[in-house]
């Protein structure tokens, strides 16, 4: 007996998200059940586009109002059966913190791993995640402070080189956070490097070659 696929009815894919050169948020795909969901529930607006009608929030909502709008709408197609893809800095329901959350467990973890490190190489590679030049965790860090004191200072309205002492110290510590980049890299270079095997001292009654004679 030949067994076939079963036939499955499932509703046009929906994707919400914020157009990041407009700030619109824009919902595109979905049947005109999905659509009908979508000005009932969320307050969208049919809008025509080169590639057919889409549809978005109208012009000039509160950061707030635009993400319940686009929360109460995808819960509500979720529940009339479509698949949604929901931004997810339009979630309200998301949990706090998320991103903070996610960045603690990430130091947890490189805490852990290099602690049960059992090669230099394992040592060097979360050295690695710590400085590298790019996207390494102290790199990233000076960033943050570096943007910090110019926005500070513009704020406080100080010229460059005149800033009050606590935010040229800010500038400071972002040479500072710069030097230890390198210091790690620089040990994360000699962690990475293959050990030498220590010299093998000459097996018992053994005679020492010619050249330990001399010496």
């Amino acid at each position: 007996m030949n067994q076939t696929e079963p036939d499955f009815w499932v509703l046009e894919y929906v994707t919400i998200t914020k157009d990041p050169r407009t700030g619109l948020v824009v919902a595109i795909g979905g049947t005109e059940q999905a659509a009908d969901i979508l000005q009932r529930t969320g307050g969208f607006l049919t809008s025509p586009g080169p590639r057919g009608d889409y549809h978005r929030l109208p012009h000039g909502l509160p950061i707030e109002q635009q993400r319940l709008k686009a929360t109460t709408a995808s819960h509500a197609l979720l529940a009339a059966g479509h698949s949604v893809h929901l931004d997810p800095t339009l979630n309200m329901l998301a949990v706090p913190d998320g991103d903070r959350d996610a960045a603690l467990r990430y130091l947890t973890q490189l805490a852990e791993r290099v602690s049960a490190a059992e090669t230099s190489s394992e040592v060097a590679e979360v050295l690695t995640e710590v400085a590298a030049p790019v996207n390494g965790l102290l790199p990233l860090t000076r960033e943050v402070i570096v943007r910090a004191w110019t926005t500070a200072s513009d704020l406080h309205g100080a010229a460059p080189g005149e800033e009050p002492e606590p935010l040229a110290r800010l500038g400071s510590t972002a040479n500072s956070l710069s030097e230890a980049a390198r210091a790690i890299l620089r040990a994360r270079n000699h962690a990475a490097r293959p050990t030498q095997p220590p010299p093998t001292a000459p097996a018992p009654g053994r005679a020492p070659s010619p050249v330990s004679r001399r010496r």
